[in-house]
């Protein structure tokens, strides 16, 4: 009996502690999955850059714009004429990267760090890759503007430098784009008067470099755009960052502002490629497809001495035309070409066809008056 006690004993017990070992499995298992949650999660507030190589030929398009747009709800309609969610007409098209600005205190909060970090983070989950072009101010900077931010206004150049280095830290670090551009347009300089490349060049190099260092130190996988607009002058830009750490040159070009010989252009980007051992995209482009307008607010194109005739007149056909003819310049003319951006893609007449303060682009965006998908973007798919 009192084997058979212990044995009882015994086989009571190894099933009690098989009991709790196998709760302390389950509970172990239920933990492993919280946690799990919790860092994709947290993965997902800090959107890290995937570890395969971004896409070697960029597709892209602008829609700055878009988030403020998207609150009238426009329905936008693809080549078939059939409504389709706006971003995944874009998508469907072969774009791969979106262009978004960046201002540091805007007044209406658009373009402001809240809105294009969520909006940033909805594109990449579409599977865009983000490029970035931080203002260094709270409106437009371009060589005509490039205004310091209000809350920076009167700072010391030593703090002026920390504001900015600390900001571009941050940008990198939430926003985590695969590209981004250190200014825009900043033929002049930026943060102006202290950053004036012409005036202050010493400063402005300086202003430059610390702003590279915070993303090279925060993201090493972000490559680093320097963005010029236009073709004349271009060298000598150049030229006086050539010892900064960046990796691609970028180029507006708008045959309104930039001059009418594509010719010119693809010398200018061949040379600089040459010359700087760089990359080199065209950062900004648009044509119109008709010289009509779609509200009240004044277009910047409207007549015909603002375009290339007769190689690409203001038509649907036209603006496809002219894309495809960029697009073939960079991708097989130019060695070192990296690719193209289309600005202001949807700029719609979205606040209505009466509006004076409404789209300045509407006929040079990618949809019609109908806000139907043209067909200049059959020429955006990478091969």
């Amino acid at each position: 009996m009192a084997g058979l006690t212990t044995a009882i004993f015994l086989k009571t017990h190894r099933m009690k502690i098989s009991g709790i070992w196998e709760l302390w499995k389950t509970a172990g298992l239920i933990l492993l999955i919280v946690l799990c949650e919790a860092c994709h999660k947290e993965n997902r507030k800090t959107k890290p850059l995937p570890e395969e190589t971004p896409t070697r030929f960029i597709s892209a398009a602008d829609i700055s714009f878009f988030p403020e747009i998207e609150q009238t709800h426009p329905v936008f309609y693809n080549l078939n004429n059939q409504p389709q969610d706006f971003l995944r007409i874009l998508k469907d098209s072969g774009i791969n990267t979106i262009r978004l600005r960046l201002w540091v205190s805007p007044a209406s909060g658009h373009s402001g760090f809240e809105e294009v970090r969520q909006f940033s983070a909805q594109l990449q989950d579409l599977g865009f890759q983000i490029w970035l072009t931080v203002h260094y101010s709270d409106t437009w900077a371009d060589p005509a503007h490039q205004k310091t931010p209000t809350q920076w206004q009167g700072l010391s150049y030593n703090n002026l430098k920390d504001s900015a280095e600390q900001y571009t830290r941050k940008v990198v670090k939430h926003l985590q784009p695969h590209y981004i551009q250190i200014g825009n347009e900043i033929n002049p300089g930026l943060l102006l008067p202290l950053g004036n490349r012409f005036s202050n060049p010493d400063q402005y190099l300086e202003l430059l470099t610390v702003c590279a260092q915070a993303v090279r130190s925060t993201s090493p996988d972000t490559r680093i755009i320097m963005h010029y607009a236009g073709l004349e002058g271009s060298d000598a830009f150049y030229q006086q960052i050539e010892d900064l750490d960046y990796d691609i040159i970028g180029l507006s070009y708008y045959p309104i502002w930039h001059g009418k010989s594509l010719d010119s252009l693809q010398n200018t980007l061949q040379q600089l490629s040459t010359r700087f051992k760089k990359d080199v995209l065209i950062a900004e482009t648009a044509y119109p497809f008709t010289l009509q307008w779609n509200d009240w607010t004044h277009n910047i194109i409207g007549s015909e001495d603002q375009i290339i005739l007769p190689d690409f007149p203001a038509s649907p056909q036209g603006q496809k035309d002219y894309i495809a003819y960029v697009r073939k310049m960079i991708t097989q003319n130019v060695s070192g070409g990296l690719g193209f951006c289309y600005w202001g893609a949807g700029w719609i007449a979205w606040k209505g066809n009466e509006a004076k303060d409404g789209s300045s682009w509407e006929n040079q965006a990618l949809f019609d008056f109908n806000n139907q998908a043209l067909p200049v973007l059959q020429e955006f798919a990478v091969d």
